[in-house]
């Protein structure tokens, strides 16, 4: 049994060692070599699809990075997974949904025709590639498809 001086010691001292580690994990996660947000990636076409997704509240059926709601399909790695399912034409498949006059209705769910214009469903493409290619540690990863030999990799 400790005595009061003692354990006031040890929950001191562990507080102290453990504020520590948070503290040279939270520099080590910010260091430059472990940046994964793919910041510098980032283009003005991408900022203003961003700009559409908040606008058209897209988060309000669908989840990008995890977040979300779950009516509709995970967008993060929507791009690679329509071009496994198209041969290469996911870029094309979100313009044409996006720039459609009626509505588009998947597996029994409908989707809000946005009518958008090629700028504007360009620029959505552009916010999706950028998503796309920020290192998730393996979330949201085509199924079946090695990224070191596939033609999708970018």
């Amino acid at each position: 049994m400790l005595s009061k001086k003692q354990a006031k010691t040890f929950f001191l001292g562990g507080t102290f060692v453990t504020f520590i580690i948070f503290i040279g994990l939270t520099i080590y996660s910010f260091s430059k070599g472990n940046d994964q947000s793919n910041y510098s990636d980032l283009t003005e076409s991408a900022v203003r699809g961003k700009e559409l997704w908040e606008a058209n509240n897209c988060m309000g059926c669908h989840t990008i990075l995890g977040e979300g709601a779950y009516y509709a399909p995970e967008l993060t790695k929507v791009i690679d997974r329509l071009n496994a399912k198209y041969n290469g034409q996911g870029e094309e498949v979100i313009k044409s949904i996006l720039m459609s006059e009626v509505p588009w209705q998947p597996n029994g769910r409908k989707m809000v025709a946005y009518k958008m214009s090629e700028a504007e469903a360009t620029d959505m493409v552009a916010f999706f590639k950028w998503i796309g290619n920020i290192d998730l540690n393996g979330f949201g990863e085509v199924v079946g498809v090695d990224r070191k030999i596939s033609p999708l990799a970018k």
